[in-house]
């Protein structure tokens, strides 16, 4: 990933990273047609592609991986907590939210 972005970068010390044909940051919309392009080429079809499956694909893997609540979200640069623990739910996995682990310790007579 570090040489992807050393290639992108090509040297320069400021501006974006991704740039458009223009030179300015590319926006959602050239980056959803972008992923769109790529994800056709290595075969993968899918009716709706957009950017933000990565990041789904990325807290979610990580959660899934046991890493804790509170560095997904650090690593996912979210302000609240609770944004990161939609996606916890999203997998319908409860068993880790608090309310539930506080309940089996109390069920438990400890």
């Amino acid at each position: 990933m570090a040489r992807a972005i050393d290639r992108a970068v090509d040297e320069r010390i400021s501006g974006p990273i991704l740039r458009n044909t223009l030179g300015g940051r590319r926006d959602r919309h050239a980056a959803t047609r972008r992923l769109k392009h790529l994800a056709q080429a290595a075969g993968i079809r899918m009716p709706r592609m957009h950017p933000h499956m990565l990041r789904h694909t990325f807290v979610t893997t990580m959660l899934d991986a046991g890493v804790s609540l509170r560095d997904v979200q650090i690593a996912a640069r979210h302000a609240d907590p609770r944004t990161t623990m939609r996606y916890d739910r999203a997998r319908k996995n409860l068993d880790r939210h608090p309310n539930y682990i506080l309940a089996e310790y109390m069920a438990s007579g400890t």
